[in-house]
Formats: C-alpha cells, structure tokens, sequence
C-alpha cells in the first residue's frame, strides 16, 4: 500500500509532467479550479488548486474532501502511484471504477487530454 508520502510525490510528478505539456495538453492543464484527490485506501484527502499550468497541494487531512472542488478525484494510493508512473491506464481504471473523476462536463472534455 502506498504511504502519503509517496502519494503527495506522485501528486508533485503529476504537477511536473502538466507544467511541461503544451498544445491541446498545456491548454487543459492550464486551467484555474479547485482540486481535491481522496486517497480511499488511506482516507486521507489532498486539497489545493490547479493553477499555473501545475496542481499545488494547500493542506492534506484525514477523511474525505471537506469542500466541494471543482474538479474531484478518488482513488487507491497504489493506483495514484501507478498512474502516475503509466503503469494504469486511466480509461481503463475509471472505466472499471478504481478510479473517480468528477467534474463539470465542460471540464471533464478538457482533462480528458491531460489523462
């Protein structure tokens, strides 16, 4: 099982690998909104914003998001891991159910080129 840390480094790859994308990519991660991303197996909840092209974690707490973000993910630590490192592919873990992704419909048509 994946531990916090290695969530919140996967999380900080991710943000790295959007701050490089450009094209249809770099316009979908260049969106503004609120993010949050429940670690299930944990039940721990990162929370900050998409800004700048990059997610920023503002505070990490026990139990499930606290507010509503705009855009919400939910998954297992491992899966975040692998994910992040292509070894899960997204369509496939949301198609399945390992992974939640909720959002605006709007927004959801944007991230679908980030993932």
């Amino acid at each position: 099982m994946a531990t916090i840390e290695e969530c919140r480094a996967a999380l900080g790859k991710l943000s790295d690998t959007m701050r490089g994308a450009e094209g249809e990519v770099g316009a979908a991660a260049a969106l503004e909104r609120s993010v949050s991303c429940h670690i299930t197996d944990l039940d721990v909840t990162f929370a900050g914003r998409m800004t700048g092209g990059r997610i920023e974690v503002d505070a990490i707490f026990p139990g499930p998001p606290r507010e509503k973000a705009r855009i919400r993910l939910a998954l297992a630590g491992d899966d975040l891991v692998a994910l992040v490192d292509g070894e899960l592919n997204f369509a496939t873990a949301w198609g399945s159910g390992r992974v939640r992704l909720e959002a605006s419909l709007l927004d959801l048509f944007r991230l679908r080129k980030l993932l």
